[in-house]
């Protein structure tokens, strides 16, 4: 768990520091600190910033199963046909929650996808969906269950095996939902959260998960597509 906390930490300053590398080549109006404030950041940097933080949690994901002993489960990254069927589990999770949000007529829920893509054209744009459509996907159900969720539902000591699987569902789902930093969808993102930790502890791989979550984000995609195309 602290190498998971140090992991992410490291990852938002690694992505703070491409993105400084990145006003300094694009000699970008304002530097850093406009960067910042912008409301529609360029795609290089959403791209940057994607890139740095999944260094941390790579290192976070190294160093647990290599030096903190976390044994990976079995064929945990090895796809199966019957995997198909989680596509359509993404698909009604993305669902379930817009009917979730649909009684509070939020008007800021697509606002994260706006800010990924709204700079995004042409081949930045294809960049930007295969990164949050399947690196996200990737990087996250490894760092988020395959290590904090297992590390909690494996490691906690004191209590019962079935307290441990809820307490690490829960603590998982929860630290999910805080680390996209959006306000308004972390009641969604951590219910969602949930729904992909009881998928590994019930099939005891990564695939399932990371199966349901990317099409999960590409529901959100094809919805801004449809979006642009309409305009």
């Amino acid at each position: 768990m602290v190498a998971c906390f140090i992991g992410f930490l490291a990852g938002q300053i690694l992505a703070l520091s491409f993105d400084l590398l990145g006003t300094l080549v694009t000699h970008y109006p304002g530097g850093l600190s406009a960067l910042g404030r912008a409301s529609t950041p360029p795609w290089w940097s959403n791209a940057l910033g994607l890139a740095g933080l999944w260094f941390g949690f790579a290192g976070a994901i190294y160093y647990a199963y290599h030096e903190g002993h976390l044994r990976a489960l079995p064929d945990q990254w090895r796809p199966r046909w019957g995997d198909l069927v989680y596509v359509v589990l993404g698909v009604a999770c993305q669902l379930a929650v817009d009917v979730l949000y649909a009684p509070f007529h939020l008007k800021s829920l697509d606002r994260p996808v706006h800010h990924l893509f709204n700079a995004a054209h042409g081949p930045s744009f294809v960049l930007i969906a295969l990164m949050t459509t399947l690196l996200a996907p990737f990087f996250e159900e490894w760092f988020f269950r395959g290590v904090i969720f297992r590390a909690i539902a494996e490691g906690a000591t004191g209590m019962s095996t079935r307290r441990a699987v809820t307490l690490g569902v829960l603590i998982s789902a929860v630290l999910f939902g805080l680390a996209h930093g959006e306000p308004v969808q972390f009641a969604g993102l951590a219910l969602f959260g949930v729904v992909l930790a009881v998928l590994v502890q019930r099939t005891r791989r990564l695939v399932p998960s990371f199966v349901t979550h990317a099409s999960f984000n590409a529901v959100a995609l094809v919805a801004l597509m449809a979006q642009r195309a309409g305009h």
